[in-house]
């Protein structure tokens, strides 16, 4: 079933046509290892490398996208939003409460903010433990800040405790409690020149009490003030300038000011699950470090990360404790600022495809001497193919949560259709298996009771805790829904429309490939630039005309096909009906791209119709019968007389190493 699944989102379109083989890959981590190129186009792990100097470049406004479904940070700054904070906070989607306070203690607070509502607030308090260094007690205080603004938390040194924020009670009386939530989290990151705006009220005597209430509470550290915007009125809070909530001392402010860099090694690990276990280590958040890309779960990677208020010297400190969970860091330097999102070229991989078998051909085949011969020649075309020709740049079924029942393609169109129920309903479709997360979703499409599914959800999952959380304080009706969507990290929520609009640009490319052919036509978009750099404006993009398409002025390699969106121009040729009538068909012909409840605005983006790969090499050899491949990933048992295809080559960023194999070999992998 998966298999039909990915065949449906990753077409059956190539570029060329070779006859390609069978193989199987990742059936040791050892088989799979991807490596950064930095900006300056070094290898992370090599000496030199200078990816740590982490300068921020300009931002990338065409759409630099990233592998796993991460989308880019130029596309958050261009979201409309009506109300709420004006500067980016805290990126708290990573952060696990397990991994700080440790499970017991987090699954206590759970049921302690679930009881606020229950009982009396002003009698009930939790401790949450001793914690006898500074820095894990200013973890803990920022990090359940963070999570439940509506706390206050207080050391009894060396004891935590935390209580009902009677502030926060008072002011969620005046205004909606997501409004008091996103208010504190602004005032708890004191963004300087930052704002926030509260929902239009046009209740003068209701403003009046709002004013009141925050400068009584926070007169000093914010001025307030309500301005008209096409007829309503609304109350807009900006922190003072010189307002703040105490004196930093120089040591803290020099704390603030360290940035390290290093090089991190994963095995087996994904990237946000190996910073949760660095932040939970060092005492420091996971907001705390910056990456240029997210890398594969399943292999050996290597990326350059910078990390915040932690010195060279303590993050060596901790290497030895950290290469037990599977994370070995080098290169241990200073920097003078954090790394940004997309600060790469790409990536370089050194792959293990094994078992290399003709399609069609048995296992009991493969010792045969003539179909060895014939299998050497159909990989060498396959591979030299692909090196000349390059590989149609399809989106990758992880794009798309290919492990899942529910591909997350699908939960974005419910998105985009602004039908929330249907969104969470297939947000928590259960995938086969009993294990305690399927039990969860099971029961809560059962029995919509929230508050009992989130007792179930283990804390390994805080995207489903957070959801049920929200489904349990906010009900299960339609403005419940867009609560529990909005209580996602804006990356989070923006990845799924993004896995919609990535399936119809696959199947867009397919159509274009089969329709109009393996050359450029009439009403194509070209890029006007050279080589692979971002696009930096729509100028670059030029329509081919029909003289240009007659002389061969442009080559297949630089035509683009929109990804779908707000801001993009589709082709001026039979591929512009196609756009229209396939979103058509999804219900989607008047779309706007912006679902302003959940403050997601989806500009769209172009995308390269192919990909090549840079510094190929490649060697076929027999499997060894004495071979050692290290950790065992794969099922398919591995035969001892086998052949094995190396391969070593570069690709830009947002490009797929599975796509390119899938094109050599012309199979689902």
């Amino acid at each position: 079933m998966k298999q039909a699944i990915d065949a449906v989102i990753v077409p059956d379109c190539f570029i060329s046509n070779h006859e390609g083989f069978l193989g199987s890959i990742k059936n040791f981590i050892e088989d799979f290892v991807v490596t950064e190129i930095d900006i300056d186009g070094q290898q992370v792990n090599t000496a030199a490398s200078t990816e740590g100097r982490a300068s921020s470049g300009r931002d990338n406004k065409a759409c630099a996208e990233y592998k796993d479904g991460h989308s880019s940070a130029s596309q958050d700054a261009e979201v409309s939003v009506d109300w709420g904070v004006d500067a980016p906070l805290s990126n708290i989607g990573t952060f696990d409460l397990g991994v700080i306070l440790g499970q017991s203690v987090s699954e206590e607070l759970e049921h302690f903010v679930l009881t606020l509502r229950d009982k009396n607030p002003t009698e009930l308090e939790l401790s949450l433990g001793s914690f006898a260094d500074k820095h894990q007690r200013a973890n803990v205080h920022r990090a359940v800040r963070h999570r439940f603004p509506f706390l206050m938390t207080v050391t009894i040194q060396p004891e935590i405790r935390v209580r009902e924020d009677p502030d926060y009670r008072e002011l969620s009386q005046l205004v909606k409690d997501d409004e008091a939530e996103d208010f504190f989290r602004f005032i708890d990151a004191k963004v300087r020149g930052s704002s926030y705006t509260f929902r239009p009220d046009d209740n003068k005597e209701h403003r009046t009490a709002v004013h009141h209430f925050l400068n009584r509470r926070f007169g000093k550290l914010v001025e307030t003030k309500s301005f008209n915007d096409q007829g309503r009125t609304s109350i807009s809070v900006r922190l003072r300038e010189r307002g703040r909530p105490k004196k930093r001392s120089s040591e803290e402010r020099k704390d603030e000011e360290v940035y390290t860099a290093f090089t991190l090694c994963k095995e087996n690990l994904e990237t946000l699950e190996a910073i949760s276990y660095m932040a939970a280590a060092l005492g420091v958040l996971p907001s705390d470090f910056t990456y240029a890309g997210i890398k594969d779960k399943r292999a050996i990677t290597y990326q350059s990360m910078v990390v915040k208020k932690v010195s060279p010297q303590r993050l060596k400190e901790k290497s030895e404790e950290l290469q037990r969970k599977g994370m070995r860091l080098s290169r241990v330097r200073s920097v003078s600022e954090p790394l940004r999102l997309g600060r790469l070229q790409g990536n370089h991989f050194d792959l293990v495809v094994r078992d290399l078998r003709p399609h069609g051909a048995t296992d009991s085949d493969s010792s045969n001497a003539n179909l060895r011969s014939r299998l050497v020649a159909l990989v060498k075309e396959a591979v030299e193919n692909v090196k000349t020709r390059g590989f149609v740049n399809y989106y990758g079924p992880q794009r798309f949560g290919s492990s899942q029942s529910v591909q997350s393609d699908r939960v974005g169109l419910a998105l985009l259709k602004e039908d929330m129920g249907s969104a969470v309903r297939l947000f928590f479709t259960p995938e086969e298996g009993d294990d305690p997360q399927n039990q969860a979703k099971r029961y809560f499409l059962q029995t919509n009771n929230a508050k009992e599914s989130l007792a179930l959800m283990p804390l390994s999952k805080p995207r489903e805790r957070l959801m049920l959380r929200a489904l349990n304080r906010y009900g299960t009706g339609p403005d419940g829904c867009t609560q529990a969507w909005l209580s996602l990290p804006h990356s989070t929520r923006v990845f799924y429309p993004h896995a919609y609009c990535s399936r119809v640009w696959n199947e867009a490319v397919a159509h274009r490939l089969t329709t109009l052919g393996h050359s450029v036509r009439k009403g194509d978009l070209v890029w006007m630039q050279d080589g692979r750099k971002p696009l930096e404006n729509p100028g670059e993009i030029h329509v081919v005309t029909d003289e240009e398409e007659e002389n061969g002025v442009y080559t297949l390699e630089q035509v683009l096909l929109p990804m779908p969106g707000n801001t993009v121009r589709y082709p001026e040729n039979s591929m512009r009906s196609w756009y229209m009538d396939r979103l058509a068909h999804d219900g989607l012909a008047n779309c706007r791209f912006r679902v302003s409840s959940l403050k997601l605005n989806l500009p769209g983006c172009y995308r390269p119709m192919l990909a090549k790969l840079h510094n190929l090499r490649y060697q076929l050899q027999r499997t060894g019968s004495g071979e050692s491949g290290g950790a065992l990933m794969g099922e398919r048992k591995q035969n001892s007389d086998s052949l094995l295809l190396t391969l070593n080559f570069d690709l830009h960023s947002s490009c797929y190493a599975t796509i390119c194999l899938r094109e050599i070999m012309k199979c689902d992998l």
